[in-house]
């Protein structure tokens, strides 16, 4: 499926294993793109020398939580907004222990690029391919090869050519449509926002540089019509029950124009765009996360839940799903119980009727699941909903091609899929 790209706002996460410097790369990105107030500065210095550092320890910008800081690890996601003269970015720090790993497919969901750190003396890691599979997973196109502690290895270009080589082929494997290698060393600045002097034998591109020119993905721009509908409106004083009702939600794939024909799912009935409207006024055509209200020209059953779609191109309708999840609950899958699936704009029951297999992420070949799954897990599964959805895969639409699961007795999001 083709990309609408753009070089606005520009969503990226850091991951890798714990202790790759994730939290002072982000640190530093904040400090030396001129993103942080002098108040900040003053209390990151005051609590570098609490914790009996000479300098500044940039981790400290995003490790915020009291249990984070007493570790020295990242447990959340910390979610940081900066700028530079050319662009906004959006970063999550995401966790790099295994027993956070549901953290990090939470923050890559959203992200345009990953950018994945390396210990330069130790090379990849286990937790390096799982964040790579995972970031693949969840559909993220561009990986940066973030080589950190350069400093370390004495800034070997051997050492980051071995690196790079043995993520080539892993990176290959996961289909990503790009990956850029960056040497680095985020304690001491070079190669993320300024170039330094060390790395002279390099002559790729800074981190930021990249970042500021890599094209943001907004998956289904060029796809077939998809529109959740999350609220049915009336009109006053419209002259016929067709005209009186909009449905109002936000584009979530392709485009529409007034006069187009649809469906509305899963009934199947078609209709014409009537009107297209917004708090702005009203419009000839919406696009892409366009949050609008559509009128239609006749007069049919909508409900919250439902689908508008392109006629002529629609998605699959249907109770079984074929799906990837991760499991994300410390109580584990229990086939035998219903859960909450939402959908979209849509929320059924439905029952997890099978496993088939568990991936092993770090090969990233399924093995047997064991009849359930716990936390972390990723596998493949059946589900069956108590009425049919509207799908697509995910590798066509990141809105009708996911879903979640919802736990109906405690309401906590037990786990996250993709549909096959």
């Amino acid at each position: 499926m083709a990309d609408v790209l753009d070089t606005g706002l520009l969503r990226f996460i850091t991951a890798g294993s714990v202790d790759d410097g994730k939290s002072t790369l982000i640190g530093r990105l904040l400090h030396d793109s001129k993103s942080l107030l002098a108040d900040q500065v003053t209390a990151l210095e005051a609590a570098s020398r609490k914790r009996g550092f000479s300098q500044p320890d940039l981790s400290l910008l995003t490790d915020g939580l009291l249990a984070e800081r007493e570790q020295g690890i990242t447990i959340d996601v910390a979610y940081r907004y900066f700028a530079t003269p050319s662009r906004k970015f959006i970063v999550g720090d995401s966790p790099g222990h295994f027993q956070y790993t549901r953290n990090m497919v939470t923050a890559a969901s959203t992200a345009d690029v990953a950018v994945l750190l390396v210990d330069a003396r130790h090379g990849l890691q286990t937790q390096t391919r799982r964040h790579a599979y995972l970031a693949a997973w969840v559909g993220v196109p561009r990986v940066v090869l973030a080589v950190n502690k350069m400093d370390a290895v004495e800034w070997s270009q051997a050492k980051f050519d071995e690196i790079r080589t043995a993520f080539a082929g892993i990176g290959k494997t996961l289909g990503f449509r790009d990956i850029t290698a960056i040497p680095m060393s985020a304690l001491l600045g070079d190669m993320v926002v300024e170039r330094g002097e060390a790395l002279d034998w390099y002559d790729g591109p800074t981190l930021v540089q990249y970042l500021e020119t890599v094209p943001a993905r907004r998956d289904g721009g060029e796809a077939p019509f998809r529109f959740p509908v999350q609220r049915v409106v009336r009109f006053a004083g419209a002259a016929d029950s067709a005209s009186a009702r909009g449905y109002q939600g936000t584009v979530a794939g392709g485009s529409i124009r007034v006069g187009d024909e649809v469906a509305v799912l899963p009934s199947g009935l078609s209709a014409r765009i009537a009107a297209i409207v917004t708090a702005d006024g009203a419009l000839t055509e919406a696009g892409l996360d366009m949050a609008v209200t559509l009128r239609l020209d006749r007069d049919i059953d909508i409900s919250r839940g439902d689908l508008i779609a392109q006629a002529g191109s629609l998605p699959a309708v249907t109770q079984d799903l074929d799906a990837e999840i991760c499991w994300f609950d410390g109580e584990a899958l229990d086939t035998a119980r219903p859960y909450l699936l939402k959908h979209g704009t849509a929320t059924v029951k439905a029952k997890v009727s099978g496993i088939d297999h568990r991936i092993d992420v770090d090969s990233a070949q399924p093995v047997a699941a064991a009849g359930t799954l716990v936390m972390n897990d990723i596998g493949r599964v059946r589900v069956r909903t108590q009425r049919a959805l509207s799908i697509d895969p995910y590798s066509h639409n990141r809105v009708t091609g996911a879903f979640i699961l919802i736990d109906p007795a405690s309401n906590r999001t037990v786990a996250a899929g993709t549909l096959e």
